[in-house]
């Protein structure tokens, strides 16, 4: 009897063989302000470049594996800006995903009028897969969601390139 159980973040990226690309829409995720990296970064620490064992792991592991299979992995950020305190610590931190092999991108909200967009972020998978992701009001994760709906692909395929074409590289983007 087939199992009823949705697949894992991890499933899902572990299975697809050609893209796997996630957009970003909110400014502010919910963190802990007193503990952790956000709370390590706004009292001053920055990660090494030359100590890439320090960096987000088991994250970048997994970028770094899926890069290798042949996986084409993009994020793009829409942002505000001037960007938000959140906002800047992602920033700073975006190097190593780059250097796992994930492309990143940045765009200014103010540049996505006329793109029709998603209500929620997402990864989507091979153009055909959707993992929403949902928040509450204050930032925190509500939990995800798959779909294979043709429609809700062919929008986030279509946003996610529509936003990736305006979007400027990690490399050249100048926070505000």
């Amino acid at each position: 009897m087939p199992s009823s159980v949705p697949p894992t973040f991890a499933d899902l990226i572990s299975r697809c063989s050609r893209s796997a690309v996630h957009l970003e829409m909110r400014d502010v995720y919910a963190v802990d302000y007193e503990t952790g990296p956000f709370a390590e970064w706004r009292n001053g620490f920055r990660p090494d470049p030359d100590d890439r064992a320090s960096w987000w792991r088991p994250w970048l592991d997994l970028v770094q594996d899926t890069v290798g299979r042949g996986v084409a992995v993009r994020r793009a950020r829409i942002v505000s800006e001037p960007v938000s305190e959140y906002t800047r610590f992602l920033y700073d931190g975006t190097f190593t995903n780059v250097a796992a092999g994930e492309q990143v991108r940045w765009l200014s909200r103010r540049c996505t009028s006329g793109i029709a967009l998603p209500g929620n972020d997402f990864w989507l998978f091979d153009e055909r897969t959707v993992y929403w992701n949902h928040f509450t009001g204050d930032g925190a994760s509500a939990g995800g969601e798959v779909s294979e709906d043709v429609g809700e692909a062919k929008l986030c395929t279509e946003a996610f390139e529509a936003v990736w074409t305006r979007a400027i590289a990690h490399d050249q983007y100048e926070i505000r």
